[in-house]
């Protein structure tokens, strides 16, 4: 399966207000979902970096395209979500701090791991990242009641990451499948990802909750809770998706999700509505 990515330049209009407090489930999955938007910018160079260090050695001209696209894709997440990321900061929310530690992170793993493993932590958190995307498009309850700038943001994203979720995944497919030992370090990697990324999301979002005298209570933990390992909870969701990753042949439109794109061009256009009548 085929699908070429766009990049699209768009703006959103977020609620500096409503930083806080902008999911109806309240101030503490408010913060559990900010502190996701702490690892894009930073993460989304990384991917960048990691994809177009084998720029030179994809031959195929449809999957440089898709390359590019997607270089262009992460970039506009990144910038959309510096600006997400300094209205937490502007709040009193520790957000520079918190991203520093991740950008201090990704050096020192830039600095010992070869670009093999940086590819692969790549394609191992566009996995994740890409279950996340459908757990948003999917389930209405993720975005329901939300206020409306922020849901549109984590929207794009979402449908963003499911239209390109294959790119990096080709590029390894491309530039190392054949080698010794390529799907015990694809695999490998992923099970260290996600362990090392759940941990810092569970830590972050400690520090976040504490920052915010509004969220506080058992109510609101037990609300993230139920968000998350409910009946329709990302975890419980999403773990056979993720366990495919480790089957050899698995590739990331084995989980066919593409009747969600259909629906990029309509947003596009009334986000861009909205952005004129501003």
């Amino acid at each position: 399966m085929s699908i070429l990515p766009i990049r699209r330049d768009i703006r959103f209009s977020l609620a500096a207000e409503r930083i806080s407090d902008w999911h109806p489930r309240g101030q503490v999955t408010t913060q559990f979902i900010n502190t996701l938007s702490l690892f894009f910018p930073v993460g989304e160079r990384f991917f960048i970096q990691a994809v177009r260090h084998y720029r030179d050695q994809v031959s195929d001209p449809e999957l440089q395209k898709a390359m590019t696209a997607f270089i262009g894709q992460e970039a506009m997440h990144g910038r959309e979500h510096e600006e997400y990321n300094d209205l937490m900061q502007q709040a009193g929310l520790p957000a520079v701090a918190l991203e520093n530690r991740v950008k201090a992170l990704l050096e020192r793993i830039k600095a010992v791991a070869p670009p093999s493993t940086q590819l692969a932590i790549t394609i191992a958190l566009e996995h994740y990242t890409a279950l996340l995307a459908d757990w948003v498009l999917s389930v209405d309850a993720v975005t329901r009641d939300t206020e409306p700038g922020y849901q549109a943001l984590w929207r794009w994203h979402s449908l963003e990451e499911t239209e390109h979720k294959a790119v990096a995944y080709d590029v390894w497919n491309a530039v190392m499948k054949d080698r010794p030992r390529a799907y015990a370090e694809r695999a490998a990697v992923q099970l260290i990802a996600t362990g090392l990324f759940m941990a810092l999301v569970s830590v972050y979002t400690v520090r976040m909750v504490r920052a915010d005298r509004k969220a506080r209570g058992l109510k609101q933990w037990r609300s993230l809770a139920g968000f998350l390992v409910g009946r329709e909870g990302f975890l419980r969701r999403s773990f056979r998706p993720w366990l495919d990753y480790f089957k050899p042949g698995f590739h990331p439109w084995q989980h066919d999700n593409r009747h969600f794109l259909a629906e990029i061009e309509d947003f596009v256009r009334g986000q861009q509505a909205l952005s004129a009548a501003a």
